[in-house]
Formats: C-alpha cells, structure tokens, sequence
C-alpha cells in the first residue's frame, strides 16, 4: 500500500501529460511528421524494441554512460577529498575547475572527439568532464561538513588516516556525495548524447535520433528514442536514489 501511495502521484502525472499531448495533437490537427499522437510513438517504440532496432543504439549509449559515470565519479571523489582536506589544493585547482564547468560541454565535445577519435574513448571523456564537477563539489562539501568532533575522537584512539576516512569521513559524507552523483548520473545521460553529435559512429540514441530525423525521416522513431533516453536517465536517478536509501540507512542503524 505504501508503494501504490507513493507511485499515485507518479502515474497520475504521466496520464495528465499524455492526455495533455494527445490534446494538443489533436486540437492543433498536427500530422505525425511534426507531432505524432502518443499512441503512435508508443506503438513505434514497440516496433523498434521487437524487431532489434533499438538494442544496440541503447546498449551503446549505456555503455558510454556507465564508463562515464565510473571514471568521472571515480576521480571527482579523490579530488573532491584532496579540495576539501587542503587549503592549498583548492587555491590551485578551484579556479581551472570552475573555468572548465563554465565553458559548454558543447563546445568542447568537438575538440575532444578531434583529438580521442569518434570511438568510445571520445564519448566516455565527455562523461566523465560533465559528471565530474557536481560530483566533486558534492564530495568536498560533504567532507567539510564532518563533526570535527568525530574527527578529534578518531584522533585520540590513534586512528590512521585510512581509519579515519573508511569510518568516519566516508559514511557522514555518503548523503552529500550520493547527491551529486544523483545530478551526475543524469549529467551522464546528457553527455553520452552529445558526445554521440559531436564524434557520430554507428550506434548510440543520439545516432538514432539524427538518422530517424535526418536521412529516415521517421520523426515517431526520434521520439520513440527521446522517450528511451528519457527512461535512461530516469532509472539510473532511481537506482542512485536506491542505493542512497541503503546506504544511508546502514550506516544510521551502526551508529
């Protein structure tokens, strides 16, 4: 009961939304090619799901987002600790690492497929720079925002430095951490989609979007993949938000 009362509001959502489109469809008299109905993209998503259309475009951009996600996540984390833990790194860093979140991945992602060719490489780049700065200010404010107490106990039973973070630093900024990588996790989606415009290959959604609007001319197939990249990001936040629920709910019942 409690899983239907908290997904209520979900689908009441989506019905009005659907029903919203399908008016606007039919009061604008749209044909397919400039709005199709939702009936019509759905039944062209099971179309494209059924006869393999679609598996390798989505298994492709997962692929990129998963890498993405692991190395930029992975590197934001130490240098997030590093920022948070010295003075000195944050004077030097913080200014290259503002500057790089300031300039538009969209302007990058072209260099970048220059110079890591139009393969995966480029595409995992492009993830790893869009997931990495919410990430790593996530860290470093999660950090910062440890109990010093706990810090000066740890340091009283002659706790070492590894001691320190695995039990203390670490748990107590899991919530923080856990919220940037729910903002990373769909950045990640984002950015496997651009890298998949600026270094275009043979697979990936955002492929499939430029060939069903471009040279198929199947508008109700770009959104069947709009609405997959959609469910993408959607259930990569969902998991995030599982994990954090676990998490941080073991860590509570230890302490």
């Amino acid at each position: 009961m409690t899983l239907l009362r908290n997904l209520a509001p979900v689908l009441a959502a989506a019905v009005l939304f659907l029903v919203g489109w399908r008016l606007v469809v039919a009061l604008g008299g749209y044909p397919a090619f400039i709005l199709p109905a939702p009936e019509v993209v759905g039944a062209r998503l099971v179309r494209a799901a059924t006869d393999g259309t679609l598996q390798p475009h989505v298994m492709a951009t997962l692929s990129a987002v998963g890498l993405g996600l692991a190395v930029g996540s992975g590197l934001a984390l130490v240098v997030g600790y590093l920022l948070a833990r010295s003075a000195l790194a944050e004077r030097l860093l913080s200014p290259y690492l503002v500057a790089a979140q300031a300039t538009p991945i969209l302007a990058l992602a072209p260099l970048i497929a220059l110079w890591f060719g139009s393969g995966l490489g480029s595409k995992v780049v492009i993830c790893a720079l869009i997931v990495f700065f919410p990430v790593a200010v996530a860290t470093m404010v999660g950090i910062r925002a440890v109990d010093a107490r706990l810090l000066e106990l740890g340091r009283s039973l002659r706790a070492s430095r590894w001691q320190v973070f695995r039990h203390l630093e670490l748990p107590a900024a899991t919530p923080q951490i856990l919220g940037g990588l729910r903002v990373g996790v769909t950045l990640a989606v984002v950015g496997a989609i651009v890298a998949e415009w600026a270094a275009p290959g043979t697979h990936g959604l955002g492929m499939l979007v430029l060939l069903a609007r471009g040279s198929l001319f199947d508008i109700p197939l770009m959104f069947a993949a709009l609405v997959t990249i959609a469910l993408i990001g959607v259930a990569l936040y969902l998991a995030v938000v599982v994990v954090e629920r676990r998490l941080v709910g073991a860590w509570r019942s230890q302490t």
